[in-house]
């Protein structure tokens, strides 16, 4: 669902409506979203925290950057900047791994911050800022 509020989108997926958080899963402004963080709870299975392995939980993490991003209208290889928070760092190779296989040739700018205590105790949280593609650069 989209409304607007000046030269600014709110973008909601079927998940955050459902959130008690003050916040938007992504703001589209001047063709460019800005995306919350993601955090790795599979919301179609209704989890209420994350499960799996660091490496499971990286793989749903951007899952659901994937999804907010369609919503935008955007897709992975529009994504400019990342900021990649971890639980320990000694985790780093497995997360760039993962987080590789899912950008393939793509690199966006990237900032990893070592982040202990992350919400509901997850092992990963992702955000982005992303280009909107226009209808004709879309797929």
């Amino acid at each position: 669902m989209k409304r607007g509020c000046g030269n600014m989108e709110f973008i909601h997926t079927n998940h955050s409506k459902f959130s008690s958080g003050h916040y938007c899963p992504a703001i589209i402004h001047d063709g460019i979203a800005y995306i919350s963080g993601q955090l790795p709870i599979n919301y179609d299975l209704k989890e209420k925290f994350p499960k799996g392995s660091l490496k499971d939980q990286v793989k749903q993490a951007l899952s659901n950057l994937e999804a907010v991003l369609i919503q935008c209208g955007s897709s992975r290889k529009s994504v400019l900047k990342t900021t990649v928070y971890v639980s320990d760092i000694d985790g780093w190779e497995e997360v760039n791994q993962t987080y590789a296989e899912f950008f393939g040739e793509h690199k966006p700018a990237r900032t990893i911050v070592p982040a202990a205590g992350l919400h509901f105790n997850s092992l990963i949280e992702i955000d982005a800022v992303a280009a909107v593609e226009s209808e004709e650069n879309k797929g």
